[in-house]
């Protein structure tokens, strides 16, 4: 079976969740990190499903792997960020394991899907 949306792929779907829980958890970092943390955080989320969905629209299987290593980078991106908000206090150490199994499984759904194109 052809997948013929974006939307139907597993891990887009994945991605739009990990959206979800990072605007949740930045919604009460404090006001002077809404242009720093705040921010990157946000970006690199959405980072992750834009570039599944931006790659599966291209012509080319190379160009398609290629948006996925970019997804991947900002889920690697996605968990330092998250790190440095639980040493900061703005997480909790069960809101920073949570997101990095989240971006762990995300990140092993790109590399096999990377490996099958």
């Amino acid at each position: 079976m052809k997948i013929k949306d974006y939307k139907d792929l597993k891990v887009w779907q994945k991605g739009i969740e990990i959206v979800d829980k990072v605007y949740t958890l930045t919604a009460k970092f404090p006001k002077e990190e809404l242009y720093g943390l705040t921010l990157q955080m946000r970006k690199a989320s959405v980072s992750i499903p834009s570039n599944i969905s931006e790659g599966f629209a291209r012509e080319h299987t190379k160009e398609y792997r290629q948006y996925l290593r970019i997804s991947l980078g900002s889920c690697a991106e996605l968990d330092t960020q998250s790190i440095i908000a639980n040493r900061r206090k703005y997480i909790t150490k069960q809101e920073l394991d949570d997101l990095s199994e989240n971006l762990n499984h995300e990140s092993r759904m790109l590399v096999n899907l990377i490996k099958t194109l």
